[in-house]
Protein backbone atom coordinates (compact mmCIF):
# COMPACT_ATOMS: atom_id res chain seq x y z
CA UNK A 1 0.00 0.00 0.00
CA UNK A 2 1.28 3.49 -0.84
CA UNK A 3 2.01 6.07 1.85
CA UNK A 4 -1.16 7.93 0.89
CA UNK A 5 -3.13 4.68 1.21
CA UNK A 6 -1.70 4.03 4.69
CA UNK A 7 -2.57 7.57 5.75
CA UNK A 8 -6.12 7.21 4.42
CA UNK A 9 -6.58 3.89 6.23
CA UNK A 10 -5.21 5.34 9.46
CA UNK A 11 -7.53 8.32 9.13
CA UNK A 12 -10.49 5.97 8.60
CA UNK A 13 -9.61 3.89 11.65
CA UNK A 14 -9.22 7.00 13.80
CA UNK A 15 -12.77 8.02 12.91
CA UNK A 16 -14.30 4.55 13.27
CA UNK A 17 -16.13 4.42 16.61
CA UNK A 18 -14.76 2.18 19.29
CA UNK A 19 -17.61 0.10 20.69
CA UNK A 20 -18.22 -0.44 24.40
CA UNK A 21 -20.88 -2.56 26.02
CA UNK A 22 -22.04 -3.47 29.50
CA UNK A 23 -23.10 -6.87 30.78
CA UNK A 24 -24.25 -5.30 34.04
CA UNK A 25 -27.76 -4.59 35.26
CA UNK A 26 -29.73 -2.18 33.06
CA UNK A 27 -29.80 0.45 35.79
CA UNK A 28 -26.07 0.95 35.18
CA UNK A 29 -26.59 1.99 31.55
CA UNK A 30 -26.58 5.75 32.18
CA UNK A 31 -23.27 5.45 33.99
CA UNK A 32 -21.79 3.37 31.18
CA UNK A 33 -22.78 6.07 28.69
CA UNK A 34 -21.13 8.72 30.88
CA UNK A 35 -17.87 6.77 31.09
CA UNK A 36 -17.99 6.08 27.35
CA UNK A 37 -18.39 9.80 26.67
CA UNK A 38 -15.38 10.54 28.84
CA UNK A 39 -13.32 7.88 27.06
CA UNK A 40 -14.19 9.43 23.71
CA UNK A 41 -12.75 12.75 24.82
CA UNK A 42 -9.69 11.19 26.46
CA UNK A 43 -8.88 9.03 23.44
CA UNK A 44 -9.76 11.67 20.87
CA UNK A 45 -12.03 9.39 18.88
CA UNK A 46 -15.71 8.39 18.88
CA UNK A 47 -16.92 5.75 21.30
CA UNK A 48 -20.30 4.11 20.69
CA UNK A 49 -22.29 2.28 23.38
CA UNK A 50 -23.76 -1.03 22.22
CA UNK A 51 -26.96 -1.54 24.21
CA UNK A 52 -29.67 -2.27 21.65
CA UNK A 53 -29.79 -6.04 22.27
CA UNK A 54 -29.99 -8.24 25.35
CA UNK A 55 -26.85 -8.81 27.37
CA UNK A 56 -26.42 -12.38 26.11
CA UNK A 57 -26.19 -11.16 22.50
CA UNK A 58 -23.77 -8.42 23.55
CA UNK A 59 -21.59 -10.96 25.33
CA UNK A 60 -21.49 -13.11 22.19
CA UNK A 61 -20.33 -10.10 20.18
CA UNK A 62 -17.69 -9.27 22.79
CA UNK A 63 -16.45 -12.88 22.74
CA UNK A 64 -16.36 -12.77 18.93
CA UNK A 65 -14.18 -9.65 18.98
CA UNK A 66 -16.90 -7.44 17.50
CA UNK A 67 -16.97 -5.03 20.47
CA UNK A 68 -13.74 -3.39 21.62
CA UNK A 69 -14.44 -2.67 25.30
CA UNK A 70 -16.72 -4.36 27.80
CA UNK A 71 -17.81 -4.14 31.42
CA UNK A 72 -18.27 -7.74 32.49
CA UNK A 73 -18.96 -9.69 35.68
CA UNK A 74 -15.94 -11.00 37.56
CA UNK A 75 -16.91 -14.67 37.37
CA UNK A 76 -17.36 -14.66 33.57
CA UNK A 77 -14.00 -12.85 33.37
CA UNK A 78 -12.39 -15.71 35.31
CA UNK A 79 -13.97 -18.28 33.01
CA UNK A 80 -12.96 -16.41 29.86
CA UNK A 81 -9.34 -16.35 31.04
CA UNK A 82 -9.31 -20.17 30.92
CA UNK A 83 -9.51 -20.16 27.16
CA UNK A 84 -6.41 -21.33 25.36
CA UNK A 85 -5.99 -17.89 23.84
CA UNK A 86 -8.08 -15.32 25.73
CA UNK A 87 -9.08 -12.39 23.54
CA UNK A 88 -9.68 -9.99 26.44
CA UNK A 89 -7.43 -8.25 28.94
CA UNK A 90 -8.09 -6.15 32.01
CA UNK A 91 -8.29 -2.37 31.79
CA UNK A 92 -9.48 -1.30 35.25
CA UNK A 93 -12.17 -2.00 37.85
CA UNK A 94 -14.61 0.48 39.35
CA UNK A 95 -14.57 1.44 43.01
CA UNK A 96 -18.19 2.29 43.85
CA UNK A 97 -19.01 5.52 45.66
CA UNK A 98 -20.04 5.02 49.27
CA UNK A 99 -18.42 4.61 52.66
CA UNK A 100 -18.81 0.84 52.75
CA UNK A 101 -16.46 0.45 49.74
CA UNK A 102 -13.69 2.66 51.17
CA UNK A 103 -12.45 3.54 47.69
CA UNK A 104 -11.71 -0.12 46.87
CA UNK A 105 -12.73 -1.98 43.69
CA UNK A 106 -15.13 -4.30 45.53
CA UNK A 107 -18.85 -4.77 46.02
CA UNK A 108 -21.16 -6.88 48.14
CA UNK A 109 -24.20 -9.11 47.73
CA UNK A 110 -26.95 -7.88 50.03
CA UNK A 111 -29.41 -10.55 51.13
CA UNK A 112 -32.79 -8.82 51.10
CA UNK A 113 -36.27 -9.76 52.30
CA UNK A 114 -39.51 -7.83 52.42
CA UNK A 115 -39.67 -5.34 55.27
CA UNK A 116 -42.74 -7.11 56.69
CA UNK A 117 -41.24 -10.61 56.56
CA UNK A 118 -40.33 -12.52 59.75
CA UNK A 119 -36.77 -13.31 58.59
CA UNK A 120 -33.98 -11.67 60.57
CA UNK A 121 -30.87 -13.68 59.62
CA UNK A 122 -29.70 -15.95 56.81
CA UNK A 123 -30.28 -18.96 59.07
CA UNK A 124 -33.96 -18.03 59.26
CA UNK A 125 -34.30 -18.71 55.52
CA UNK A 126 -34.28 -22.49 55.92
CA UNK A 127 -37.19 -23.80 53.86
CA UNK A 128 -37.92 -20.37 52.33
CA UNK A 129 -38.08 -19.52 48.64
CA UNK A 130 -34.90 -18.04 47.18
CA UNK A 131 -34.32 -16.21 43.92
CA UNK A 132 -31.10 -15.58 42.02
CA UNK A 133 -30.61 -13.52 38.89
CA UNK A 134 -28.87 -16.05 36.63
CA UNK A 135 -26.44 -18.98 36.96
CA UNK A 136 -23.45 -17.13 35.49
CA UNK A 137 -23.52 -14.38 38.09
CA UNK A 138 -20.96 -13.88 40.83
CA UNK A 139 -23.18 -11.61 42.90
CA UNK A 140 -26.38 -13.64 42.70
CA UNK A 141 -25.31 -17.25 42.25
CA UNK A 142 -21.63 -18.09 42.76
CA UNK A 143 -21.27 -16.27 46.06
CA UNK A 144 -24.55 -17.73 47.33
CA UNK A 145 -23.45 -21.30 46.73
CA UNK A 146 -20.07 -20.44 48.29
CA UNK A 147 -21.86 -19.18 51.39
CA UNK A 148 -23.92 -22.37 51.52
CA UNK A 149 -20.79 -24.50 51.12
CA UNK A 150 -19.03 -22.66 53.94
CA UNK A 151 -21.99 -23.44 56.19
CA UNK A 152 -21.98 -27.10 55.15
CA UNK A 153 -25.30 -26.66 53.35
CA UNK A 154 -26.63 -27.31 49.86
CA UNK A 155 -29.35 -25.65 47.78
CA UNK A 156 -31.77 -27.94 49.66
CA UNK A 157 -31.46 -25.46 52.55
CA UNK A 158 -34.06 -23.41 50.68
CA UNK A 159 -37.56 -24.68 50.08
CA UNK A 160 -37.54 -23.48 46.45
CA UNK A 161 -34.88 -21.93 44.23
CA UNK A 162 -35.78 -19.92 41.13
CA UNK A 163 -33.82 -18.03 38.48
CA UNK A 164 -35.42 -14.65 37.76
CA UNK A 165 -33.20 -13.39 34.92
CA UNK A 166 -32.01 -10.17 36.56
CA UNK A 167 -31.47 -8.56 39.95
CA UNK A 168 -34.25 -6.05 39.27
CA UNK A 169 -36.58 -8.98 38.48
CA UNK A 170 -35.59 -10.64 41.76
CA UNK A 171 -36.61 -7.49 43.59
CA UNK A 172 -39.96 -7.41 41.79
CA UNK A 173 -40.63 -11.05 42.64
CA UNK A 174 -39.66 -10.38 46.25
CA UNK A 175 -42.00 -7.39 46.57
CA UNK A 176 -44.82 -9.37 44.94
CA UNK A 177 -44.43 -12.06 47.59
CA UNK A 178 -43.37 -14.77 45.17
CA UNK A 179 -39.88 -14.97 46.70
CA UNK A 180 -38.81 -14.75 50.31
CA UNK A 181 -35.23 -13.62 49.76
CA UNK A 182 -32.48 -12.97 47.24
CA UNK A 183 -28.85 -11.84 47.11
CA UNK A 184 -28.69 -8.55 45.19
CA UNK A 185 -25.55 -6.81 43.89
CA UNK A 186 -25.09 -3.96 46.36
CA UNK A 187 -24.48 -1.39 43.63
CA UNK A 188 -27.65 -2.45 41.81
CA UNK A 189 -29.64 -2.21 45.04
CA UNK A 190 -28.25 1.23 45.88
CA UNK A 191 -29.09 2.50 42.40
CA UNK A 192 -32.63 1.18 42.78
CA UNK A 193 -32.90 2.91 46.16
CA UNK A 194 -31.78 6.18 44.56
CA UNK A 195 -34.29 5.94 41.70
CA UNK A 196 -37.17 4.60 43.83
CA UNK A 197 -36.95 6.28 47.26
CA UNK A 198 -39.87 4.29 48.65
CA UNK A 199 -38.13 0.99 47.97
CA UNK A 200 -35.81 1.41 50.94
CA UNK A 201 -38.81 1.10 53.27
CA UNK A 202 -40.12 -1.99 51.50
CA UNK A 203 -37.10 -4.27 51.93
CA UNK A 204 -34.61 -5.17 54.65
CA UNK A 205 -31.02 -6.39 54.37
CA UNK A 206 -30.56 -9.35 56.70
CA UNK A 207 -27.07 -10.49 55.63
CA UNK A 208 -24.16 -9.30 53.53
CA UNK A 209 -22.09 -11.70 51.42
CA UNK A 210 -18.65 -10.76 50.19
CA UNK A 211 -16.94 -8.61 49.28
CA UNK A 212 -16.26 -9.71 45.72
CA UNK A 213 -13.80 -8.07 43.30
CA UNK A 214 -15.57 -5.46 41.18
CA UNK A 215 -16.72 -6.38 37.67
CA UNK A 216 -13.82 -5.28 35.45
CA UNK A 217 -13.67 -3.23 32.26
CA UNK A 218 -11.84 -5.24 29.59
CA UNK A 219 -10.43 -4.63 26.13
CA UNK A 220 -9.87 -6.79 23.08
CA UNK A 221 -6.27 -7.96 22.85
CA UNK A 222 -6.38 -7.34 19.07
CA UNK A 223 -6.41 -3.58 19.75
CA UNK A 224 -3.03 -1.84 19.45
CA UNK A 225 -1.12 -1.96 22.73
CA UNK A 226 -0.84 1.83 22.74
CA UNK A 227 -4.62 2.22 22.50
CA UNK A 228 -5.18 -0.26 25.31
CA UNK A 229 -2.67 1.59 27.46
CA UNK A 230 -4.34 4.93 26.69
CA UNK A 231 -7.77 3.55 27.61
CA UNK A 232 -6.41 2.06 30.84
CA UNK A 233 -4.73 5.33 31.81
CA UNK A 234 -7.86 7.33 30.96
CA UNK A 235 -9.98 5.20 33.29
CA UNK A 236 -7.51 5.05 36.17
CA UNK A 237 -6.96 8.82 36.07
CA UNK A 238 -10.62 9.84 35.64
CA UNK A 239 -10.98 11.03 39.21
CA UNK A 240 -8.15 13.55 38.81
CA UNK A 241 -9.99 16.01 36.54
CA UNK A 242 -13.42 17.71 36.55
CA UNK A 243 -14.75 15.99 33.43
CA UNK A 244 -13.82 12.58 34.78
CA UNK A 245 -15.28 13.39 38.19
CA UNK A 246 -18.59 14.36 36.59
CA UNK A 247 -18.76 11.09 34.64
CA UNK A 248 -17.86 9.09 37.73
CA UNK A 249 -20.57 10.82 39.73
CA UNK A 250 -23.16 9.93 37.10
CA UNK A 251 -21.98 6.33 37.25
CA UNK A 252 -22.07 6.36 41.08
CA UNK A 253 -18.35 5.57 41.21
CA UNK A 254 -15.52 6.98 43.30
CA UNK A 255 -12.79 6.04 40.82
CA UNK A 256 -11.37 3.30 38.63
CA UNK A 257 -8.55 1.20 40.08
CA UNK A 258 -5.72 -0.59 38.32
CA UNK A 259 -6.18 -4.34 38.71
CA UNK A 260 -4.34 -7.52 37.74
CA UNK A 261 -5.58 -11.02 37.02
CA UNK A 262 -4.64 -12.19 40.54
CA UNK A 263 -7.13 -9.71 42.00
CA UNK A 264 -9.83 -12.11 40.77
CA UNK A 265 -8.38 -15.12 42.61
CA UNK A 266 -11.00 -14.75 45.39
CA UNK A 267 -13.67 -15.58 42.81
CA UNK A 268 -11.67 -18.59 41.67
CA UNK A 269 -11.44 -19.74 45.30
CA UNK A 270 -15.20 -19.34 45.80
CA UNK A 271 -15.82 -21.36 42.65
CA UNK A 272 -13.48 -24.19 43.73
CA UNK A 273 -14.99 -24.35 47.21
CA UNK A 274 -18.56 -24.63 45.96
CA UNK A 275 -18.39 -26.29 42.52
CA UNK A 276 -19.90 -29.45 43.98
CA UNK A 277 -23.20 -27.63 44.51
CA UNK A 278 -25.64 -27.71 41.63
CA UNK A 279 -28.57 -25.58 40.60
CA UNK A 280 -30.96 -28.22 41.88
CA UNK A 281 -32.61 -27.39 45.22
CA UNK A 282 -31.82 -31.00 46.12
CA UNK A 283 -28.10 -30.13 46.05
Amino acid sequence: MSDSGVEANTEFLMHTPLRVTSLQAPNADAGVAAVAGYLAGALGRPVAVVDQTDWQAREQRLDAGQIEFGWICGWPYVRKMRRRQPNLELLAAPAPAGERYAGRPIYFSDVVVRADSPYQTFADLRGASWGYNEPGSQSGYNITRYHLARLGLTWAFFGRVAATGAHEASLRELLAGRLAASAIDSTVLETEFASQPGLRDQVRIIAVLGPSPSPPWVAQTRLPATLRAQARAALVNMHSNPAGQAALAQARLARFAAVSDSDYDPIREMERASEHLTLSPDG
